[in-house]
């Protein structure tokens, strides 16, 4: 696996207290919207149990109940004994930086952060835009009205990377696609409202929209009921949703979380533990999208082709995918 392969690239292994000793406490604290959102948690989550299964050794965790909850949910993970702890998400960055400095002898992993500087803090980041850019092609050649939908959850760059990546794959698919886009707030409360992203899907199929991608974690689940309830598609996210609502998700996009939660587990668990960062995309296997039992009939032979076509000129760098976070212009 290529991820695999990147995780061992990175710089010289830290020490993981107590593991060689036998000592190894995992601990996981998740985003808003909990373990059980279907989604981005729930995608970490999944590589947490995997790992537990493998090896026996149970994954302690915490949510935080707000904003000003989370540097004390970690500490709630290091006062039961955590010697790994892993942070779902890039609203923990402020509190994983105070958390890690804190404790240089423990240590911290964290998901969709890449700006961060500890000796004992490994950082994961994806290109998102690029597994958004196979979905956006998937969602207008099989559009039947010419216009499409995204939601995104909190309205912050990186769910404006999903959506830019979307639009670009879509345009450079079907020339003339309409697009139309709404955000569920500028609150995290907005990764865990699924009827507010009900609301937001069918205002969309309201103006048009026969396909509606989601970016919004818990959230999207209401899009995906929506769509089901409208006779729409839906485009999943994070997790492969398509078994959510079979014959409703077109696809997903996927983003490997899971991998990233167990390859972390278990580089502690033997010791192996090494900080950094470390950025996937197409290319190393830590986005895509999904196809499989749920959706095959949904995905017409030419639009596979397309979706297959375009997935192979981003690995080769024939096709360079706009990057929101590091562009704040999103071309069409």
């Amino acid at each position: 696996m290529r991820i695999k392969a990147i995780l061992g690239a990175l710089c010289v292994a830290l020490p993981v207290a107590g593991a060689a000793a036998g000592g190894f406490e995992p601990a996981i604290v998740f985003d808003r919207g909990g373990r059980a959102d279907r989604s981005f948690n729930d995608a970490v989550w999944q590589g947490a149990q995997r790992f537990t299964a493998e090896t026996g050794i149970a994954v302690s965790t915490d949510e935080a109940a707000s904003p000003a909850d989370r540097a004390p949910a970690m500490r709630r993970a290091i006062a039961r004994g955590a010697t790994l702890t892993i942070a779902v998400g890039f609203s923990y960055a402020e509190a994983i930086e105070a958390v890690a400095a804190e404790n240089p002898g423990r240590s911290f992993a964290i998901i969709d952060v890449n700006w961060l500087d500890l000796p004992n803090l490994r950082q994961y980041a994806f290109r998102e835009h690029e597994g958004s850019y196979l979905v956006g092609i998937a969602a207008a050649l099989t559009s039947k009205t010419g216009t499409i939908g995204f939601v995104g959850g909190m309205d912050v760059p990186l769910i404006r990377r999903f959506a830019c990546g979307y639009a670009q794959g879509a345009a450079a698919a079907r020339s003339g696609i309409k697009i139309v886009r709404d955000m569920t707030g500028r609150t995290p409360a907005a990764w865990n409202d699924p009827a507010r992203g009900a609301a937001l899907a069918q205002g969309q199929f309201a103006r048009g929209a026969d396909v509606v991608f989601h970016a919004a974690g818990g959230t999207g689940i209401g899009v995906i009921r929506a769509a089901a309830a409208a006779g729409k598609y839906a485009i999943g996210v994070d997790l492969n949703q398509n078994g959510i609502a079979p014959g409703t998700v077109l696809t997903s996009m996927v983003k490997r979380v899971d991998v990233a939660a167990y390859e972390t587990l278990k580089d502690a668990m033997r010791g192996r533990f090494s900080p950094g960062v470390v950025t996937l995309g197409l290319a190393e296997g830590g986005v895509d999208w999904a196809l499989d039992e749920h959706n095959r009939k949904l995905i017409a032979p030419a639009v596979r082709e397309a979706v297959e076509e375009a997935r192979a000129g981003i690995v080769a760098g024939r096709i360079a995918v706009h990057d929101y976070v590091t562009d704040r212009r999103c071309p069409r």
